[in-house]
């Protein structure tokens, strides 16, 4: 099973759509949402993903009652974190890089997903893989990209879109 990693979609519709089909193609089963959805119709594109999703808010996420209730369908959207087992994998699901480090020297997590600074990272800190897959949207950067792990060997690759 392939993981689809995204960030930081901030209502770019074409690019989420971009992202969204090429997860179908890569047969991504689960896709992993590190915050900054912004509107909650963007659920009309995640509605083409046909596996799983699991998202945390970001800074940016205003109406999250709306956000919960357009996704209620497509998957589950936590407040501040998602920490939980995924196919073996500890994982924790976050927005904010502020604790990335200190959360991952704790050696609880097999991957720490994060998003907000809209800068593509990976990297490990003793057996966390780190992961932000950059921004989706391409607002702030110019350059739009997700991230492609494959939870078996920990291998991951950034996209651009």
């Amino acid at each position: 099973m392939k993981w689809g990693i995204i960030s930081d979609t901030h209502d770019n519709l074409p690019l989420f759509r971009r992202a969204i089909d090429f997860f179908n193609k890569e047969s991504v089963k689960m896709i992993l949402h590190a915050g900054d959805f912004v509107s909650p119709f963007t659920a009309r594109v995640f509605e083409r993903f046909k596996g799983k999703f699991i998202g945390v808010f970001g800074n940016n996420d205003g109406d999250k009652f709306a956000l919960r209730e357009f996704y209620k369908d497509i998957g589950e959207i936590y407040e501040d974190f998602f920490m939980g087992e995924i196919d073996k994998r500890k994982v924790l699901l976050i927005h904010k890089e502020k604790l990335v480090d200190f959360l991952a020297k704790s050696g609880e997590f097999d991957v720490l997903i994060y998003g907000h600074t809209h800068k593509k990272e990976i990297k490990r800190i003793g057996k966390t893989l780190i992961i932000n897959p950059g921004e989706c949207s391409g607002w702030l950067t110019g350059e739009s990209t997700i991230a492609l792990l494959d939870p078996k060997t920990l291998e991951v690759k950034i996209i651009s879109l």
